[in-house]
């Protein structure tokens, strides 16, 4: 453990930093050493130079932001999180607790304080409304984004989907209260999303489709049906419902909450394919669309790092055109993967980032950091 003790007296290693839930739904925190070692992480890879001894969780606190104070890089959220997988909601960090650094036995070590005094960490079940725990990620901009967008492979999938062909009373538009109609099969659910085709995401190098987008329009309820025509009421309608917009059941959102970010598997390379919306500069809490799905190994929870081209000089002497160093300008971490495209939240940027731009695998590599 020699190789821990250091930081100016304080003895915590940066880079040692991990949290493990184990079984009964208890939080060890703890700086391991050999963790650290085996990532091959150094002291400026790890814990912040300016981490605090004591930080006290507050409502719209994240575990990501909680990360962030104690680590350079908060995406390395790693694999030796361990996760009692009879545990559904694994997120037992809440308002009012306070994380800590202490030594433990000659050890660096985190604590937390729940309520009145310390918690010694140990196997035991405290069970709090899920309601109450922080949330891993800004959840809410990905809970709007999902609501209202989706993306099916190509024209060939949107061909067997069911379609509006009239409005009630022959209304060529229709809102919240009205009846249509729509034709095709519309399997069995409680209620359905009315979506118009959005924009087609074109991979710039080689031209191929990797997906249709569909915005969302409204939500709807089958009343009844005849033959191949279904009779449908608008439940809620963010625009007016229109002749061809397409009816799919609502996409399940249960995955949103199980966010672990970390670093691809593999070796990840693309660009950012376009920002929804037609924002044409790029922020902190935006969503992109990217040109790597599932078959590029995407998964959600994986972080890439955003590189910008750099620009283009004259050699002073030859003449000659040169393209200068990309630079890092932020992180996304992917939420919604599909076959050939995947949507990711920017998590950090430095500077504007623009459609166009390049995102791989995070250059730190693996680690290990708070979850």
């Amino acid at each position: 453990m020699a190789e821990c003790i250091d930081r100016a007296g304080r003895g915590w290693l940066a880079g040692c930093f991990r949290i493990v839930l184990i079984s009964g739904g208890c939080i060890v925190m703890l700086l391991g050493a050999a963790s650290a070692k085996a990532q091959g992480l150094t002291w400026e890879e790890g814990l912040r130079g300016d981490a605090p001894d004591r930080y006290t969780v507050v409502r719209g606190d994240t575990l990501w932001g909680i990360s962030g104070r104690f680590l350079q890089h908060p995406w390395q959220w790693p694999e030796v999180w361990q996760v009692n997988p009879q545990i559904r909601n694994p997120h037992l960090i809440y308002p009012g607790d306070v994380v800590y650094l202490y030594d433990c036995n000659g050890r660096p070590c985190l604590g937390l304080e729940r309520g009145q005094g310390i918690v010694q960490l140990s196997p035991e079940v405290r069970r709090i409304p899920a309601r109450e725990a922080i949330e891993p990620i800004p959840l809410e901009m990905i809970r709007h984004f999902l609501r209202d967008h989706r993306v099916i492979d190509g024209p060939e999938a949107l061909d067997e989907l069911a379609y509006v062909v009239a409005g009630d009373d022959r209304r060529i538009i229709s809102g919240a209260g009205d009846r249509f109609y729509a034709r095709g099969q519309i399997p069995r659910g409680p209620r359905y999303g009315i979506y118009r085709i959005g924009e087609r995401y074109i991979d710039a190098v080689s031209g191929e489709l990797l997906g249709l987008e569909l915005e969302g329009v409204g939500e709807a309820r089958v009343e009844r049906s005849e033959k191949d025509i279904v009779v449908l009421e608008v439940l809620s309608a963010s625009q007016e419902v229109r002749n061809n917009d397409i009816i799919l059941p609502l996409e399940s959102r249960e995955l949103i909450r199980e966010f672990v970010p970390r670093a691809p598997d593999s070796t990840v390379g693309g660009r950012i394919l376009a920002a929804p919306g037609g924002v044409r500069f790029i922020g902190r809490l935006q969503v992109v669309a990217l040109d790597r799905g599932r078959r590029d190994g995407l998964e959600a929870g994986h972080v890439l790092q955003v590189e910008q081209q750099g620009e283009r000089v004259n050699d002073p002497r030859s003449g000659e055109v040169l393209r200068l160093p990309g630079n890092e300008a932020g992180l996304i971490m992917v939420f919604r993967p599909y076959e050939k495209m995947s949507y990711g939240l920017v998590m950090r940027a430095s500077r504007a980032l623009e459609v166009g731009d390049r995102v791989h695998n995070p250059r730190h590599g693996r680690g290990v950091a708070l979850r």
